[in-house]
């Protein structure tokens, strides 16, 4: 399938679908040095000062959010008269991971240790930067029918994810619809991923301390047998959520740690547990702190333990609004046909972009990163994790054309 198109635009525009060669030529280039300079949520210090750079160099004039890193960035708003119409957003989140990239001979590997974007965040920044400067373009030949915000938003790895921070910071003041991509290796670049509906999962974080009086196991009865009640509240909690949602709901506690005494012939005063709480229903995913905390106390105090529980709020599924996956269907077509566009599952996964979606209709689109042909999976935060960088072509000419189309709404 060929990645090279053009397309006629409303207006009389005619917006290459192919970028300029010095354009596509310098979004990969921005793409590598990202790359190779991961910094992780709230420390994007370099990262931000980059897009901050490029993005004036355009003659825009952008505003870096209060945290210090992150910024957003209007083009074609006067922000002393306003803007009549309610905008059209564009989100890329910024930060890296904390693990290490394991990519041989790779020329743009990161340069930090332990530091690397397995993500696909650098290609949702490039992709964001791209089209902000194609679209600065149509502004100053009068092309632009209705004004745009990008936002570049930091730390959506760390919950609840900075995007609740940039809201805070007035993100949102002004937008009326916001659009998003994410990396998707399991899709073709050339082509994106739908689905109207929910997108993502809601995912949850627990940390759960069980206390009570040890003692010698020649004795239980005299004890708070915690070994024991730390299993069941592993085995029992789960099966008794489970019971209290409709099954269709999705909603899954899972535990990763299990912590409790130093010999085998001492029954322990403390135990530890940590697990995540996974749903596919936002409906369901508002009701799980008060039905989970419910079900623990319960099985804690059946075995005489004393809980002490900490429920820390995630996020919640990404819900794409009908009309605006409509939009991002439209535009992809637009530019590259309705084979480029398929249908995508809801993932397991957690996006702090759902909190747009608290506050306005979105969507976030699938955007395939993986060669055509390509049999191996190089699957999202793992160390050997790479794209193939047509795919940041794709993802401007998506954002573009569903800023122009959306005009027509």
């Amino acid at each position: 399938m060929s990645l090279e198109s053009e397309v006629d635009l409303p207006g009389g525009a005619v917006l290459p679908g192919a970028l300029p060669e010095s354009l596509r030529a310098e979004l990969i280039a921005f793409r590598r040095d990202l790359h190779m300079h991961p910094e992780l949520g709230h420390q994007e210090f370099r990262t931000t000062a980059a897009i901050k750079e490029r993005l004036e160099q355009a003659g825009l004039r952008p505003r870096v959010l209060s945290g210090g890193t992150g910024l957003i960035c209007d083009i074609g708003a006067d922000r002393e008269a306003g803007t009549d119409s309610a905008m059209l957003a564009m989100r890329a989140d910024i930060d890296g991971l904390p693990i290490p990239d394991m990519k041989a001979d790779c020329p743009y590997r990161s340069t930090v240790p332990d530091r690397a974007h397995a993500c696909g965040h650098d290609v949702h920044t490039t992709v964001v930067l791209g089209a902000g400067l194609v679209l600065a373009e149509l502004q100053r030949q009068g092309l632009l029918p209705r004004p745009v915000r990008l936002i570049f938003q930091p730390a959506e790895e760390v919950l609840p994810g900075g995007a609740a921070d940039a809201i805070e910071d007035g993100a949102l003041d002004g937008v009326g619809r916001i659009i998003a991509v994410h990396c998707d290796p399991r899709v073709d670049a050339g082509r994106i991923g739908l689905r109207e509906g929910a997108i993502t999962s809601a995912c949850d974080r627990l940390e759960i301390a069980l206390d009570g009086p040890g003692g010698h196991t020649a004795r239980p009865h005299l004890t708070t047998d915690l070994v024991t009640a730390a299993a069941r509240v592993v085995t029992d909690v789960p099966a008794l959520v489970a019971r209290r949602f409709d099954s269709r709901s999705g909603l899954a506690v899972t535990w990763g740690r299990v912590e409790s005494g130093h010999a085998p012939n001492v029954i322990p005063q403390h135990a530890e547990l940590s697990g995540t709480v996974r749903c596919l229903d936002l409906h369901a995913w508002r009701q799980a702190p008060d039905v989970v905390v419910a079900a623990i106390d319960e099985v804690a105090n059946l075995h005489r333990a004393k809980s002490e529980i900490t429920y820390v709020r995630g996020v919640p599924p990404v819900v794409n609004e009908v009309g605006v996956t409509e939009l991002l269907r439209d535009a992809m077509i637009a530019r590259r046909g309705v084979e480029s566009v398929e249908g995508t599952e809801q993932s397991l996964g957690g996006e702090d972009f759902s909190w747009y979606l608290e506050h306005v209709p979105g969507a976030m689109a699938r955007l395939g990163v993986r060669t055509p042909g390509e049999r191996t999976v190089r699957d999202l935060h793992q160390g050997d994790f790479d794209v193939d960088e047509r795919a940041i072509t794709v993802g401007v000419e998506l954002f573009t054309a569903a800023a122009l189309l959306d005009a027509l709404r």
